[in-house]
């Protein structure tokens, strides 16, 4: 989110574990972001572990059910602009979707400059 407003954009922020998924929804986002459930289920601080469905025999139907019944069982941030849709982790992976990047210097989480001072992408 710092980096998409440090960008000059204000994003539309879905709170989806108020609102929820549909199936439809999740199906048209992992298409879009070329994901498939497993690849963007949550398994750390979600209930994945517990309700067996980080096992290799579980379906994607199974997941997108799980998804739907437990909104918090999608891993995010899932960004969607012009420029395509991506879960967006490491939370870098969002420079690919900007028209334009934020003011530099910008460094990742671990301190990797990302962005130079004269607004360059680095990495």
């Amino acid at each position: 989110m710092s980096i998409i407003r440090a960008a000059g954009y204000e994003p539309v922020v879905i709170d989806y574990l108020a609102t929820g998924w549909t199936r439809p929804q999740l199906q048209a986002l992992f298409a879009a972001a070329g994901l498939t459930a497993h690849e963007a289920l949550r398994r750390v601080r979600s209930p994945a572990v517990e309700l067996g469905l980080t096992a290799p025999d579980v379906t994607e139907d199974q997941l997108l059910d799980a998804m739907v019944a437990h909104p918090v069982l999608v891993h995010r941030p899932i960004v969607c602009s012009p420029r395509g849709v991506r879960l967006c982790r490491p939370p870098e992976a969002v420079l690919d979707l900007l028209d334009q990047l934020p003011p530099g210097p910008w460094a990742s989480e671990d301190g990797t400059l990302l962005i130079d001072a004269e607004g360059n992408r680095v990495v």
